[in-house]
């Protein structure tokens, strides 16, 4: 049986089977619904609900919390729509909603980066093309059918080739696998692109990118597509990790910002080495101290929710920072998996 989805205010229609999450229908069919991780845990596809009966999945209260269910939210990557069903959110523009293709790929470069952080590049196609945006992710799927998701690390400027900032996690079912058995020339099997991270048209209004740990990956493909269209836009790099070792492209954020007039760099760090000479502290923080008023800014920002979430709150009640403004993609955790799964 099939239902149909209406998304208010633009009127959009379309269609959902009783097997798949309203999400997923959208992504099928080239609408534009805002996601992050798919998993329930991210709260990057709340919207409003408005009429319908539907079935909620697990999730995690992070991302829904009772009070704002009780307000009519809803999670559209755990809604499973009962009939018709209508929605309310913003939509994101069809033409920027590349289809997820599966497609195999080839580890062609491995390399450790930092002791827990590996940078791996894979071999795409020679005969497809990958179209994605800067910001957006992949994911792996596993021989269990199980997934795993990463941001590409490069802008899409043509190349054959994708790269990924992966962490180990130990005990996590693939970054075991990449940090211990994993070898050039292996062949994987991934679908993409996901998700509703990357960078918007905003004319010329200056941007911050917020990192922190491997949250850089998205960040760094939005930079590179900036410095490939020649941009101009003042941009404001803040790149947070616990240790020196957590900003394991330290030297290349760097050298960015000294060749590029119109980038400036902070790295900040909240436990720092004893030679640290840096900035210290949250690193969301920092981006206050420096530019109190972001009332003129867009904010992009990805790495751990506790941060992501931070930065929202206190850019926007804090800041000024338009609501509208704050663009984010929260990265969730094996523990997340497991706990929306339960």
């Amino acid at each position: 049986m099939s239902c149909t989805i209406t998304v208010l205010p633009a009127g959009h229609r379309f269609e959902v089977d009783d097997s798949e999450t309203v999400l997923a229908a959208a992504i099928r069919q080239g609408v534009g619904l805002p996601y992050g991780c798919q998993d329930g845990a991210c709260g990057s596809c709340k919207c409003r609900w408005v009429s319908g009966d539907f079935e909620l999945g697990v999730h995690q209260a992070k991302a829904l919390s009772e009070e704002e269910r009780r307000a009519g939210m809803v999670l559209t990557c755990r809604m499973h729509a009962r009939e018709d069903v209508v929605i309310e959110c913003a939509e994101l523009p069809a033409a920027d909603m590349f289809p997820p293709r599966k497609m195999p790929c080839r580890v062609q470069e491995l390399e450790l980066v930092a002791p827990d952080v590996a940078r791996v590049r894979l071999q795409l196609p020679a005969n497809d093309t990958f179209r994605y945006h800067a910001g957006q992710y992949l994911q792996f799927i596993l021989r269990d059918g199980s997934r795993r998701s990463y941001s590409m690390a490069n802008a899409p400027t043509g190349q054959l080739s994708v790269d990924l900032h992966i962490r180990h996690m130990p005990g996590g079912k693939f970054t075991d696998q990449v940090f211990s058995t994993l070898k050039v020339r292996d062949i994987l099997r991934m679908e993409g692109p996901f998700g509703s991270f990357y960078l918007r048209d905003g004319g010329d209004k200056p941007l911050v990118l917020l990192a922190s740990g491997t949250g850089l990956a998205p960040i760094k493909a939005i930079l590179e597509q900036l410095r490939a269209q020649a941009s101009t836009r003042s941009v404001h790099l803040y790149w947070g990790g616990r240790k020196r070792a957590d900003l394991y492209l330290l030297e290349w954020a760097r050298a960015q910002a000294a060749e590029l007039s119109w980038l400036s760099f902070v790295p900040v760090l909240s436990e720092p080495d004893d030679d640290w000479q840096g900035r210290t502290g949250f690193v969301h923080q920092a981006v206050m101290s420096d530019l109190p008023d972001l009332s003129g800014f867009e904010v992009y920002a990805c790495g751990s929710p506790l941060m992501v979430d931070a930065a929202r709150a206190d850019f926007t009640e804090r800041c000024a920072l338009p609501a509208d403004a704050f663009h984010a993609d929260a990265f969730t955790s094996e523990a997340d998996k497991v706990a929306t799964q339960a």
